[in-house]
């Protein structure tokens, strides 16, 4: 089966008047299977996000290529929701408003239909006794779950989210990772996650991507080989740790020999596969 998502040899620059062009990507070559989720952590600036923007269309590589089923991205398309670091909900609309935005965006005209799945995603994100609540009566959790289930109104094939759960507190932030995986196993998608925290990637992905600093390159793939569905004891597995470490040592080893620090070594298997 042809992968949903492909960036062949791709590089990006970022150029500017009187300034030289600052090269964020350079030579990613990846795929995403379909229905796979797949997270990517590197250090921050690395271009991380403008992976994302590749492959929503909003930027176009400087060189190489980014397929989506096949097919050149050129444009934003419907194939594709996106949830921002922060749910930019529209504060004068009901929640219920704010997940049907994107087809009154569209300029499309709202049945019976789209109210029924507005209403069956804000139940599957469990949101349903808040229906009518304006965004400001719910708290920054509830807020991302609304922007999730907007996210998924269109129904897209792919699911890409930039570091969706960042201004969360850690309690909140661990909560909404089961929720994700949850909504994730009843409404399957191929996702493209960003996230700072190295265990949040081992905890949701099937795939971590490790980026180096700028120009990114993809330093290391991981495959993630823990049971599903994933629960709170999947952090307490030594191959859980066994896959923290490996990317830790990508991420802060280069900063430990830049300050001459020696690192521990570990006698861990660098294989991240559950027994």
């Amino acid at each position: 089966m042809n992968p949903d998502v492909e960036f062949i040899g791709v590089g990006h620059s970022y150029r500017s008047k009187n300034k030289p062009p600052v090269q964020a990507l350079q030579d990613i070559n990846l795929h995403l299977a379909h229905n796979e989720f797949v997270a990517v952590v590197g250090p921050s600036g690395c271009g991380k996000s403008t992976l994302l923007r590749l492959l929503s269309g909003l930027v176009s590589p400087t060189e190489g290529e980014v397929r989506m089923f096949g097919q050149p991205v050129t444009a934003p398309g419907g194939e594709v929701g996106i949830v921002f670091q922060k749910p930019t909900l529209l504060p004068w609309l009901s929640v219920f408003d704010n997940v049907l935005f994107p087809l009154r965006h569209q300029g499309r005209v709202i049945g019976r239909q789209d109210r029924d799945r507005a209403r069956a995603l804000l139940e599957t994100v469990g949101l349903a006794e808040f229906i009518n609540s304006q965004p400001d009566e719910l708290s920054g959790g509830m807020q991302q779950r609304v922007g999730i289930a907007r996210a998924l109104l269109l129904d897209p094939d792919i699911l890409i989210m930039d570091e969706p759960f960042s201004a969360l507190d850690a309690l909140s932030r661990e909560q909404m990772g089961f929720e994700l995986l949850r909504i994730w196993s009843e409404r399957p998608k191929t996702v493209l996650f960003i996230t700072h925290s190295i265990s949040e990637a081992v905890l949701l992905a099937d795939r971590v991507l490790v980026m180096s600093p700028r120009p990114a390159q993809i330093i290391d793939t991981i495959d993630i080989d823990l049971p599903r569905p994933r629960t709170p004891t999947t952090i307490d597995l030594p191959e859980f740790n066994t896959c923290t470490q490996r990317i830790r040592q990508h991420i802060f080893g280069p900063l430990q020999q830049a300050s001459g620090l020696t690192a521990v070594p570990s006698h861990r298997t660098p294989v991240c596969q559950a027994s």
